[in-house]
C-alpha cells in the first residue's frame, strides 16, 4: 500500500522553506559546501539539501542541529543557556498541570455555576 501524504498547511510550508533557507544562508555564508556540512552534522548531503529546501521528511531534531551548527539562533534566542532555563521553566510549569485529562462520561459538563 501506498503511504498517503497529507498536504501541510500553507504557513507550515513557507515555515519549513524559511527554516531552510536560514540554515543555507549560515552554511554560504561559513562558505561551507553541502557536504562539508554534512560531515559536521554526521548526516548525508541529500539530507542537508533536504532541509535546505524545506522538505517536509527532515525531521524536526536534524533542522535544529543544522541551523545550530551554521549559527541559526533556535527560537531566536542567541544565548545557549537561555534555552536550557526556558526548558526548565517549561518542566515546572507542566509539573503544574494534570498529568492526564480525562472526558465525563456523562453527558455535557454542567459548568453553569
Amino acid at each position: 500500500m501506498a503511504k498517503r501524504t497529507v498536504a501541510l498547511r500553507p504557513h507550515i510550508q513557507d515555515a519549513l522553506d524559511v527554516w531552510g533557507q536560514l540554515i543555507r544562508r549560515g552554511r554560504l555564508e561559513r562558505g561551507w559546501t553541502a557536504k562539508d556540512l554534512a560531515a559536521r552534522g554526521n548526516i548525508s548531503e541529500q539530507t542537508v539539501l533536504a532541509a535546505e529546501s524545506g522538505h517536509r521528511g527532515t525531521s524536526v531534531g536534524t533542522m535544529m542541529d543544522l541551523a545550530d551548527l551554521v549559527g541559526v539562533p533556535l527560537f531566536g534566542i542567541e544565548d545557549r543557556a537561555e534555552i536550557a532555563i526556558r526548558r526548565q521553566r517549561g518542566e515546572e510549569m507542566l509539573a503544574l498541570l494534570p498529568s492526564s485529562v480525562r472526558r465525563p462520561r456523562n453527558g455535557p459538563v454542567d459548568d453553569d455555576f
